[in-house]
């Protein structure tokens, strides 16, 4: 029996937008005409490519001379793989309690690294030393998984950001306990944005050694890299990837898309663009009466504490997510094309739910 022959045809209105997750968003067209450019005729797999090695120039560019990119798949790959690359079988990484590797990643630090995860209660997602030191101890015991990483997410799963003088704060406390320092940057373009600096003013130039960038989340379709900015931190890196399933047989389709991004301002306009839109919501909604936005707005998120049941409604017109359903938190996330007409729309929705 043939199968039925059907035209590839689109089965969603492009003209609808939700406030769920920047992950939402199709890929900014920028990068599909790079993915088209990239696209003809043959070139070498698994990394050695023509668009893999210019990558690592424009790495070096934005993270300083010693850098070197490992594209990856995903950004728990990301993390995982880089996690992997700065600890020891025994070794174990503190983090904040509310950082994506230990509520997002479903275990794979810890069943997919083998990792143990020592994690420390936040007020806004951000560890600082003393927070740090609640975990960093008993090197000599062997009863104990070592303390070996410190891993920070900037921005972080609150929406808050690091400021350049606090990651140097840790990476310093970090170093003299002897642990090396991860930067979880799926959203690293948009804390840079936020604070109007260079990506290597908050990684190697404050002292990270190993780095999660972003790229997903930012315009990309797929693709994100492990950045290696300490070379003398990490061992075995290719071996890692490849053991992790994050090794791309077609590499150029990753790197071409992070080349796009990072080749000219493009990282920069698309992250500026979505925090602009967070901060018209969060004005927006701190004009609607019994809405209460729970953390700082710096990146391109928003939390916020309403009524169970005007969140129901309002979810059926809009997408999005609870943070936490018990306290009637949400998260409401904005993107590289959310536009004014979108956060407009979803306020007035907000102010008519309320109202009801």
């Amino acid at each position: 029996m043939n199968p039925p022959k059907t035209d590839a045809r689109r089965h969603h209105d492009p003209e609808v937008r939700g406030f769920a997750s920047d992950n939402y968003a199709g890929a900014h067209p920028e990068v599909l005409a790079a993915l088209a450019l990239a696209n003809g005729g043959h070139q070498v797999a698994y990394g050695e490519d023509a668009y893999t090695e210019n990558l690592q120039q424009l790495v070096r560019s934005h993270f300083g001379p010693t850098a070197e990119a490992f594209p990856v798949f995903n950004g728990t790959g990301a993390n995982v793989v880089a996690l992997q690359a700065v600890t020891d079988r025994w070794g174990a990484v503190i983090c904040a309690e509310s950082a994506h590797i230990n509520v997002d990643e479903c275990g794979a630090p810890e069943r997919v690294g083998g990792l143990k995860l020592l994690t420390v209660p936040t007020p806004d997602g951000k560890l600082t030393p003393e927070l740090i030191d609640r975990q960093a101890y008993g090197w000599d015991d062997e009863h104990r998984a070592m303390p070996q990483v410190v891993s920070i997410a900037q921005a972080t799963e609150l929406g808050t950001v690091y400021t350049p003088d606090e990651i140097r704060a840790i990476c310093e406390h970090a170093h003299a306990h002897g642990m090396k320092v991860h930067l979880d940057g799926s959203r690293l373009a948009n804390a840079a944005a936020t604070l109007d600096v260079p990506m290597r003013t908050l990684t190697n130039a404050a002292g990270v050694d190993i780095l999660s960038l972003g790229g997903t989340k930012n315009g990309a379709l797929f693709g994100e890299a492990v950045v290696v900015l300490n070379q003398d931190a990490v061992s075995h890196m290719k071996h890692l990837r490849k053991l992790s399933m994050q090794l791309a047989s077609k590499m150029r389709f990753v790197s071409v898309q992070l080349e796009a991004l990072l080749a000219r301002d493009l990282w920069l306009r698309n992250a500026r663009h979505s925090n602009e839109m967070a901060q018209r919501l969060a004005e927006g909604v701190r004009a609607v009466h019994g809405v209460e936005i729970l953390h700082p707005v710096q990146a391109n998120a928003v939390f916020a504490r309403l009524p169970h049941d005007v969140s129901e409604r309002l979810q059926k017109r809009f997408r999005f997510y609870f943070w936490d359903e018990a306290a009637g938190d949400v998260r409401w996330m904005c993107a590289f094309d959310t536009t004014e007409e979108d956060v407009d729309a979803f306020v007035a929705a907000l102010k008519e739910e309320m109202a009801r």
